[in-house]
């Protein structure tokens, strides 16, 4: 990756979930949020907390990554403290994705790619999305557990680490995302924006109470429901085995037998879903991997 010139922004190589041709797609495509931010740098975007003038707002720690330029140092001298002078409109989006990579993520059927491949296109977009409107980005990974994390990033030679990271990434174990996400929300400290990207194959009312925890500790929260095109519709016909992606069971059903029970139920769990998440104030956006990415990335764009 070359260096950028002054005052110019870097921008991204070729990694394999952050094609070029995909960046130039979301060039000016914008990410915004309802709640208030505490973010750790000047950025573009108000802060409903604060109003709209430039005064003096008030202090906080200072975070690792901070423009060292912005410390109070007299502050410092007087209580061997770093802080940061915060200000009005002087905040930006901290955002963190939360990547499920629990084995039933690697199941591939009707669409281009595996809900794996599909889910890590989606998170380079955003990431690089955070990155071009000057807003830091992290990155979790979990299974029945946070796996990985990685430190925000705010630029586009920020975000190798982690667009290389996907590039390693494999789904497997069991998944618990009521765990992961109840780790997160103690993890990802302040008000920050949260994007959970997973096949939900869960009960409901399990990941709902993440989901609650993170409303609760000042997040706000996207929630990107992976599908597959033959998990929505059921195109098969007639027997087929059927194997669990995360435990050893395997079974043999008729497909012809099963097919209006198993629409019905996927149907009411789709609904339990997304009326839970509208009463703990979560986005729910459902990403089928036959869509485009940039379609999936624009919904969220959309949203306010």
């Amino acid at each position: 990756m070359s260096s950028p010139k002054p005052g110019e922004k870097s921008r991204p190589g070729t990694y394999r979930y952050l094609q070029p041709r995909m960046a130039e797609r979301l060039r000016g495509v914008e990410i915004a949020v309802r709640r208030p931010m505490d973010g750790s740098h000047q950025g573009l975007h108000k802060s409903p907390a604060f109003g709209s003038s430039v005064e003096f707002a008030e202090y906080r720690e200072y975070i690792p990554g901070d423009p060292i330029s912005r410390i109070d140092w007299p502050v410092y001298a007087r209580s061997d403290r770093y802080v940061i002078r915060q200000y009005h409109e002087d905040v930006s989006i901290r955002c963190c994705i939360m990547l499920d990579t629990s084995a039933s993520m690697k199941y591939h059927q009707g669409g281009l790619l595996s809900k794996m491949e599909y889910a890590c296109h989606l998170t380079g977009g955003m990431m690089y999305l955070m990155a071009q409107q000057g807003d830091s980005v992290s990155l979790i990974t979990f299974d029945n557990k946070i796996r990985q994390y990685h430190e925000p990033a705010g630029s586009f030679a920020g975000l190798k680490p982690m667009l290389l990271a996907l590039e390693e990434l494999e789904a497997r174990n069991k998944g618990d995302i009521e765990s992961a996400l109840h780790d997160g929300a103690e993890l990802i400290k302040g008000k920050a924006l949260v994007i959970v990207i997973s096949d939900l194959l869960e009960e409901p009312k399990n990941i709902l109470r993440g989901l609650g925890h993170l409303y609760h500790n000042g997040k706000e929260t996207t929630l990107f429901h992976i599908l597959d095109p033959a998990e929505l519709r059921l195109p098969q016909e007639g027997l087929v085995d059927v194997t669990n992606l995360e435990t050893p069971a395997k079974l043999t059903v008729d497909l012809n037998e099963i097919r209006e029970e198993y629409m019905r139920q996927f149907h009411l769990y789709l609904d339990e879903l997304r009326a839970g998440c509208a009463n703990v104030r979560t986005d729910y956006i459902l990403a089928e991997t036959g869509k485009e990415i940039y379609d999936i990335l624009l919904a969220r764009s959309r949203l306010i």
